[in-house]
């Protein structure tokens, strides 16, 4: 079953609190139950007793979560996966043989993994274009494309896409735009509010926000175009769903969003300045630095300039080895989007033909002190 969610009236702080959520009537429950039952029973006449009949269809925490996320976009529709590059494979599935995708040139390596290994085998063809330059864009939509796959910011070179110009362009074209909200969260952008079709997010990272549960989520601005429908059930057949526990836990998490990703951006604000000054380090990519390339789109489309920053350092990838042996308590580890630092060498985990740049070191500025943050990546650095 598809559901059509809810509109809120509320402002965004508080339907990251109430929204899918709702005093349970059996129990006066404030906190919503988990209900892991895989199959819901059938009264006397076979008709069903509530709106759920099999977990894999649909599942109530699920429903809740569904709902939230949704009302948080500002979408009509949300559907849950398991995990981000689920619901990333998800849509396109839906694609057909000799459809042409065109994504962002600077692309989460695990999409790009499903764009040229995964959705090339059944003939949907990939491009990779630079979406932050409409020039190139534009030249590329002339040759039609049935989707565009827009990171905003980027991953993890944090380039940023005009989305509403882009929106217009594929407009023109009729192209569908899907955006990947994970690095900005619906706190800090709306991309449906600014002309794109469908918000994709990995609900692993900021979402969910305590680095316990994985999850994806897809938004759609329009339930009734057949790419929605298509998928909707896709995610129901083939069974790429989270867990009953998993949406709750992730439901929970959204509680704090709000709140949390004011703490995010405060402190990669206070670091990226205070980075650039750092004899090691030769760039610093952050979309509130006055000379990020992008600095004023980010500013029009975005509340804040988000909790994620990329170091280029002096050196090469030497240069970052040495650095992160050298952190004391900031965990070098792979995700984002946590209530913890973490700095990641994505030269470890990217291909030697990758786009990434070898010297780059990706920060998910946490939610601590910012000062011991600070201490810790300074050192590191030498500074």
């Amino acid at each position: 079953m598809m559901v059509v969610m809810k509109r809120h009236a509320h402002r965004l702080g508080t339907r990251v609190v109430h929204a899918g959520r709702e005093v349970d009537q059996a129990t006066g429950a404030v906190t919503p139950p988990i209900h892991l039952s895989t199959t819901f029973a059938r009264d006397d006449s076979g008709g069903l007793m509530g709106e759920h009949f099999y977990s894999r269809i649909q599942n109530p925490n699920r429903a809740a979560l569904e709902e939230c996320v949704a009302t948080l976009d500002g979408g009509a529709a949300a559907a849950a996966f398991a995990s981000g590059s689920a619901a990333a494979n998800g849509i396109l599935q839906c694609l057909e043989p000799g459809d042409r995708v065109l994504y962002s040139a600077d692309l989460y390596h695990g999409v790009r993994v499903l764009m040229e290994e995964v959705a090339a085998l059944v003939g949907v063809r990939c491009e990779s274009v630079a979406l932050f330059d409409l020039t190139a864009a534009r030249a590329a939509l002339q040759g039609g494309a049935r989707l565009v796959w827009c990171e905003t910011p980027t991953n993890p070179s944090l380039r940023v896409v005009d989305v509403a110009a882009l929106a217009e362009l594929c407009a023109e074209a009729g192209a569908t735009l899907v955006v990947d909200g994970t690095f900005a969260t619906p706190v800090l952008q709306q991309p449906l509010a600014l002309g794109a079709d469908l918000v994709v997010h990995s609900t692993t990272k900021y979402l969910a926000g305590h680095g316990d549960v994985i999850g994806g989520m897809v938004v759609a601005a329009d339930p009734e175009t057949p790419l929605w429908q298509r998928l909707v059930r896709l995610q129901q057949m083939a069974g790429a769903v989270p867990s009953p526990f998993d949406c709750w836990l992730t439901l929970r998490g959204l509680s704090t969003l709000v709140v949390r990703m004011k703490q995010h951006v405060d402190n990669a604000e206070e670091l990226a300045r205070r980075l650039v000054e750092v004899a090691a380090v030769s760039e610093v990519a952050y979309p509130g630095l006055p000379d990020h390339p992008e600095h004023e789109v980010a500013a029009r489309q975005m509340a804040r300039p988000g909790g994620m920053l990329s170091l280029r350092l002096k050196g090469g990838e030497a240069a970052v080895s040495g650095f992160v042996s050298r952190l004391r308590w900031i965990p070098h580890a792979t995700s984002l989007g946590g209530v913890h630092t973490l700095v990641e060498h994505r030269a470890l985990v990217e291909p030697a033909d990758s786009p990434v740049p070898r010297d780059l070191v990706r920060v998910s500025v946490g939610i601590e002190d910012v000062e011991d943050i600070w201490e810790d990546l300074a050192q590191a650095l030498g500074s």
